[in-house]
Parts: C-alpha cells; sequence; structure tokens
C-alpha cells in the first residue's frame, strides 16, 4: 500500500495538479522537443542554453507554489521574509528568456522560423510562469500588507525583474553571483544607480522593460478576472 501510495504521490506531481500545470508542462515540454530536434538535424547543440533558462525560470513558480501549500510559513513574517527575498533574487530569470531572441539570426542551417517558433516558445513560457509566480506572491503578500494598491507591489518587482534582466543580459551576472562575487555585483550596480546619466540605455532599458512587463501582468490578470465573470 505504502508503494501504491508513493506511486500515486510521484504521478501527482510529474503529471501535475491543475490544468494550468499541465499546459504548462505540455508547453514546455514543446519547448525542449524543439530544441532537440533542432540538435539531431543540426547537430549543434549552441540552443542547449535555452533549456536551463528555462529550469531557472521555473524556480521562482515552484517556490510560490510550495509557500502556497505552507500557510503556516505565510502569516510568519520572518519565514515569509527570508523566501520572498529568496523569491526576490530569482523571479528575473522568469523574465530573461525574452531576450534570447537577440539570439535570431538567418545564419544557421535551419529555417529561421523555426528558430523564432523555438525561442519563442521559451520566452513565452519564461514570461508565463513569471506572471503566474508574481500572482500567487502577491496574494500572499496581501495577507501582511492588505488594502494597498496592487501596482505598489507590481512595478517594484517589475522594476526590480528590468533591472534583473539588465544586469543579466550586460553585466553578465547570474542568480548565484549573489553568493560568489557579491562585492563585484553589488559595485557594477551601485555604478548604475548613482551614475544615471552615464548609464542613460540602461536606465532606458529598465523603465521601457519594467512599464511593459507591468502592463503585461496587470492585462493578463484582468483578462483572467473578466473570463470568470
Amino acid at each position: 500500500m505504502k508503494n501504491i501510495s508513493k506511486q500515486l504521490s510521484f504521478n501527482k506531481w510529474i503529471f501535475l495538479r491543475s490544468e494550468t500545470d499541465r499546459l504548462l508542462t505540455a508547453s514546455m515540454a514543446f519547448s525542449i522537443l524543439m530544441v532537440l530536434s533542432r540538435v539531431v538535424y543540426t547537430g549543434n547543440t549552441l540552443f542547449l542554453f535555452l533549456v536551463w533558462n528555462l529550469v531557472l525560470a521555473y524556480i521562482p513558480y515552484v517556490l510560490t507554489h510550495w509557500l502556497q501549500q505552507r500557510p503556516s510559513w505565510i502569516r510568519h513574517k520572518i519565514k515569509f521574509a527570508a523566501v520572498f527575498l529568496i523569491w526576490l533574487l530569482l523571479i528575473p530569470n522568469s523574465f530573461y528568456i525574452i531576450t534570447d531572441l537577440f539570439h535570431l539570426s538567418n545564419a544557421y542551417v535551419v529555417p529561421f522560423w523555426f528558430d523564432l517558433a523555438m525561442i519563442l516558445s521559451f520566452a513565452w513560457n519564461g514570461m508565463v510562469l513569471g506572471i503566474l509566480s508574481v500572482r500567487q506572491m502577491e496574494k500572499m503578500i496581501q495577507i501582511h500588507a492588505s488594502g494597498k494598491h496592487e501596482l505598489l507591489f507590481v512595478y517594484p518587482i517589475m522594476w526590480l525583474n528590468a533591472l534583473g534582466i539588465y544586469i543579466g543580459r550586460y553585466l553578465r551576472f547570474n542568480s548565484w553571483d549573489v553568493v560568489t562575487s557579491p562585492f563585484h555585483l553589488v559595485a557594477d550596480i551601485t555604478n548604475v544607480l548613482c551614475h544615471p546619466l552615464q548609464y542613460k540605455y540602461a536606465w532606458g532599458m529598465i523603465l521601457c522593460f519594467s512599464v511593459f512587463l507591468t502592463l503585461v501582468y496587470c492585462t493578463i490578470k484582468k483578462i483572467s478576472k473578466s473570463i470568470y465573470l
């Protein structure tokens, strides 16, 4: 009986619980299949990094889902704050995949439309995972800060996401550099923050992406609400 119970629990985790999770699993599997097909066809492993980026994008969603299953952690301010800080460091990875569109080129041996569809599928999955994770965190934050306007949470988060995208794409830092190269990371971020005129293009990108991500998040949130009316 224990083995059956474990197997059922395993299946429940693998195939996931909700229709949304099953669709996400299918969508991510489609993206990975496209990359593997490209590797087989070309013999080139160039775009395998997309799979790793998708794994990083999935972690914040898993973290907020895990936290939702533990109400006592949400109510406990110190535990919640600790998980929130970890999530805050990881959530930009979900939206970072958008910038992988920079890798599009006609110089490759596969049709341009294939690479476009492949990278777009990864970017889409990253965006959806990020939006769902932010939404889950927004609901949990409301327990500690009820009555506050959603933009007081959403825009700062999206601004930090945009900053994280810039740090990852242009300064070439990763999430684990918070541990492995904290002083170098802090120094570079401080330069960007303290010298806005010197980094005007960086600030332009951060502003543009923060507004774009906020609009995408709020639009999808409103659409999802209107569907259930």
